[in-house]
């Protein structure tokens, strides 16, 4: 068994690569938009003045979303209801009438592209795929309307594993839409299934994905690399895990 110190050095391991690849991906997209390579120092000098100017110090623990919702704030309702409420965002299991707007979702730019493999591109195969038996998904919905889709893909429950995706295809910003349908189905995925892991892939330019799943308390698995061809290049694929002991030590009910 690791002891508290060995548990935290794996920690910190774990992260200092994922910031690589965070830095990766910046650096990949510095250079996408036009950015001379001798100018990414430049860049890397005003990332510092901006850091010091909020007067913050780098090197701290990632922050768990542990101080937005705990178990406590979950509403079970799926035996009288078949939905999970975290606040004002409920999922249900996913209904044939949303995927003509999933698939308006997808159409945005660059948005099917974002996930590994991408979803198929027609209606008909699109349905076929979430009804699949080794996929279970949910409709996201927001003031009962449906906003996005979570769910689980590669649903292994002898070895108590699945993958998750996710969408949030309505633009509603400052509601953390996103953050809490994450967290109902991922009591679903380990109080309800009782699972023990759940994992998820991200492109590895995807930084907002790293840092939102690292504050569930996903920790890198590994990568893959050149794994997916996006347009005309490859990319390298990450793979994050979160285990069912770990998530339930970070959002236990405050006492």
């Amino acid at each position: 068994m690791k002891s508290n110190g060995q548990g935290r050095s794996a920690s910190r391991q774990q992260r200092d690569q994922m910031l690589k690849l965070v830095a990766k991906g910046f650096f990949n997209e510095l250079t996408n938009y036009g950015v001379q390579k001798p100018e990414v120092v430049r860049v890397a000098s005003h990332l510092l003045d901006n850091l010091m100017a909020q007067q913050q110090k780098p090197g701290g623990e990632v922050p768990y979303y542990d101080d937005i919702f705990t178990l406590a704030d979950v509403r079970d309702e799926l035996a009288a209801h078949r939905q999970i409420s975290v606040h004002h965002v409920t999922i249900r299991p996913l209904q044939l009438d949303v995927i003509p707007k999933v698939m308006q979702w997808l159409h945005v730019p660059g948005v099917r592209e974002n996930f590994v493999p991408a979803y198929p591109e027609k209606e008909a195969d699109l349905q076929k795929y979430f009804t699949h038996p080794t996929r279970e998904y949910f409709g996201i919905y927001f003031e009962n309307q449906p906003v996005g889709i979570v769910g689980a893909e590669n649903l292994d429950r002898i070895a108590g594993k699945l993958e998750m995706k996710k969408l949030v295809g309505e633009a509603v910003q400052g509601k953390g839409l996103g953050k809490r349908a994450t967290f109902a189905f991922l009591y679903y995925a380990f109080m309800v299934l009782n699972m023990n892991k759940v994992y998820v892939h991200s492109l590895d330019i995807n930084m907002s994905n790293l840092n939102l799943n690292s504050r569930f308390g996903f920790e890198l698995e590994g990568v893959f690399l050149e794994e997916v061809k996006v347009g005309d290049k490859r990319q390298d694929v990450v793979r994050m895990a979160l285990f069912k002991s770990l998530w339930q030590q970070i959002f236990a009910a405050k006492t």
